[in-house]
């Protein structure tokens, strides 16, 4: 990504909170986190803990729930007013230095998450939203139809590949073991 729109849209990020509310701003393009889609820019900001302890979940839940408090009309401003339209979304996580390490895991504490892409089928009737875990080859897989205008999102990906199968003849065989399996589980 180039540096001077990277240094601009955390700057506009900083300037939209007080003045030290993160430690670090990291502008994120496609192939610099797993989560970003390609022709995507993502953001991930460390919350400074203001004093805070690092100990425990508790903690972690303490620091991200007093800067939401303390900052609710930014956040606002920002994920309803869109101010940061070309992100497609917002990480806030609580700070500490193994977090701002490049590759470290993040995961499994308290953050705040917002301005989820939005998905053609978000509010029909009808529609499942379904979460699942790609390993590299199969993530690369489905950014390739993207890339090469199957589709414009991984959602959108997955509803496009589906389709494919149940074009496929050999779908009508496995929708009627599906049936003989449901029929044996409710002899049972």
């Amino acid at each position: 990504m180039d540096r001077a729109l990277s240094d601009s849209l955390a700057s506009q990020l900083r300037s939209a909170f007080p003045e030290g509310a993160f430690t670090q701003v990291d502008v994120l393009g496609y192939g610099d986190d797993p989560d970003v889609e390609p022709e995507e820019t993502a953001i991930r900001a460390f919350v400074d803990r203001a004093g805070h302890p690092a100990t425990t979940f508790e903690d972690d839940e303490d620091v991200i729930q007093g800067f939401a408090d303390a900052n609710s009309e930014a956040i606002t401003r920002l994920h309803r007013d869109r101010q940061l339209p070309g992100i497609a979304w917002i990480q806030l996580i609580p700070d500490t230095p193994d977090r701002r390490t490049p590759g470290a895991v993040l995961w499994g504490f308290p953050s705040m998450f917002f301005g989820m892409r939005p998905d053609v089928t978000d509010a029909v009737p009808g529609f499942a939203s379904v979460h699942t875990r790609l390993g590299p080859t199969d993530l690369a897989t489905v950014d390739a139809l993207i890339t090469a205008g199957i589709a414009t999102s991984r959602a959108e990906v997955l509803r496009w590949a589906i389709g494919r199968i149940r074009e496929n003849p050999a779908y009508a065989q496995i929708q009627a073991r599906a049936r003989e399996a449901s029929k044996l589980k409710d002899q049972l």
